[in-house]
């Protein structure tokens, strides 16, 4: 269509009236000063953090099998010095720097931090929900709501109890997690959450 209007439009080109304008003359040099490095604000610190994030991600699954990070996936306790195993290991492959570190410590401690990028194994996150599943009968949107917040853990290793209130937790209840449980069934969910989050630090 575009196409066709420009060929139709061609032909009436020459009826445009022609104007006459003054001819401008200029006759200057550019100049070349000395280099200054320019600092956009935030743009330099969000590729930073972007560039240790892919950086990190990329060792961490390449090592996946090391120990420490094998506790971090299977949902295992650690210890100060499975922690202090873990920083040596991001400081020795240069993923960051150590205020890198520092941040990622500094969000929930490290070991939340690693087990967030490599997630948690499947079987670890339905076993860590053994002890609430025991002795109930649960109904069809209660084993999917429990099927979600599995498949949640397992992608992103950790979970805020918050986000039971939130999408897509709303869409088996407005209410979430509480529309679906009772009170005293939500408390035990809750629990096993902090106790995943626990198990990621000493």
């Amino acid at each position: 269509m575009l196409e066709n209007a420009r060929k139709r439009l061609r032909s009436l080109v020459k009826f445009i009236e022609k104007m006459k304008r003054a001819r401008i003359y200029t006759d200057f040099q550019d100049l070349m000063g000395e280099e200054t490095e320019v600092e956009l604000p935030g743009v330099g610190a969000t590729l930073d953090v972007e560039r240790f994030m892919n950086k990190t991600e990329q060792y961490l699954k390449a090592h996946e099998n090391e120990p420490v990070i094998v506790k971090l996936r299977f949902n295992e306790p650690l210890t100060n010095l499975d922690l202090d195993v873990l920083e040596k290991m991001l400081v020795e492959a240069d993923t960051g720097t150590a205020e890198d570190i520092r941040m990622a410590k500094s969000d929930g401690g490290l070991g939340l931090f690693v087990r967030r990028i490599v997630g948690l194994e499947r079987e670890a996150a339905k076993r860590a929900l053994d002890g609430f599943l025991l002795g109930k009968t649960l109904n069809a949107t209660q084993i999917q709501f429990v099927n979600k917040v599995i498949e949640y853990l397992t992608q992103s290793g950790w979970m805020d109890p918050a986000q039971l209130y939130e999408s897509p937790f709303t869409d088996f209840s407005p209410k979430g997690v509480e529309g679906v449980f009772d009170t005293e069934q939500v408390t035990q969910i809750i629990a096993v959450l902090d106790g995943i989050k626990q198990r990621a630090a000493a």
